[in-house]
């Protein structure tokens, strides 16, 4: 029995110890990159912006880099937004 019970406690330790640390450095740069580009997508839709391919391929990449905040994949997460932000800008032009 108490060999089952230091089984299961240490398997609780390893799967916890693979989860993401949602405090950080690349847990805020995901949760604050989604914040900035999401409120330059609304800018952009504000002015206008919202039909282009451009914009479309941004919100796409957004919704993206928020499921893979959702399951602590932080550096999938903060490529996704770099490259949203980077349609965001392109699609003003």
């Amino acid at each position: 029995m108490r060999t089952k019970i230091l089984a299961v406690s240490l398997f609780t330790f390893l799967i916890a110890g693979c989860a993401g640390n949602p405090n950080s450095s690349q847990a805020m740069q995901c949760e604050n990159g989604l914040k900035v580009a999401y409120e330059e997508l609304d800018f952009a839709k504000a002015h206008g912006f919202d039909g282009t391919v451009e914009y479309t391929k941004a919100a796409s990449l957004l919704g993206a880099a928020k499921v893979q905040q959702q399951f602590d994949k932080y550096p999938n997460c903060i490529d996704k937004v770099e490259r949203a932000r980077t349609y965001i800008k392109a699609s003003q032009h």
